[in-house]
């Protein structure tokens, strides 16, 4: 049975070590707005940070920012005081690993604005192939060592040519 009532995807939440260096890099660099900011929060004599959020019961998640990156899904960016200790930052291959990747209507020019700003590209912009023909990608890294790309595909997709609907297209308005 699938989940009921499902919509899409809100929004994506991430732990940063420093979250004035992210808000920073978010704002200024990708260009994101902070839609707003709350915090801290924490349960000195409780067990609710455990039973809610996973963490050690006297964490303090010291602050939030909420923030709005053109079209897309926002993000809830957190700085925590870990009570246990500092975990570092995941890869890709590992457990939890992840990336965020943004859609651009021009990877070049968007990759060259990276570098100008002295952001880690990754390498160069790959050309993906077989369903995913018509892409281009290529990773970068924020200050703290996040892993993010950005994607381009102008005319679509390989898959879209014979999937029965079509989910978005960015040279299409959605209907």
């Amino acid at each position: 049975m699938t989940l009921p009532g499902l919509r899409g995807t809100d929004h994506i939440g991430f732990t940063v070590p420093d979250l004035d260096e992210a808000d920073r890099f978010l704002t200024d660099v990708l260009g994101c707005t902070r839609v707003y900011s709350l915090g801290p929060f924490a349960h000195p004599d409780d067990d609710w940070m455990a039973e809610h959020m996973g963490v050690h019961p006297r964490t303090v998640m010291r602050r939030l920012h909420f923030y709005r990156c053109g079209n897309g899904t926002n993000f809830e960016v957190f700085s925590y005081d870990a009570a246990d200790g500092v975990r570092p930052q995941p890869r890709n291959s590992d457990i939890g690993g992840h990336h965020l990747a943004f859609y651009v209507d021009d990877l070049d020019d968007a990759v060259a604005s990276l570098r100008e700003q002295g952001v880690r590209v990754m390498g160069e912009p790959t050309a993906s192939s077989n369903a995913s023909a018509g892409q281009r990608w290529v990773y970068f890294l924020t200050p703290w060592g996040m892993q993010m790309e950005l994607v381009s595909y102008p005319d679509g997709k390989a898959y879209e040519r014979d999937a029965p609907v079509l989910l978005w297209h960015p040279a299409r308005p959605a209907e």
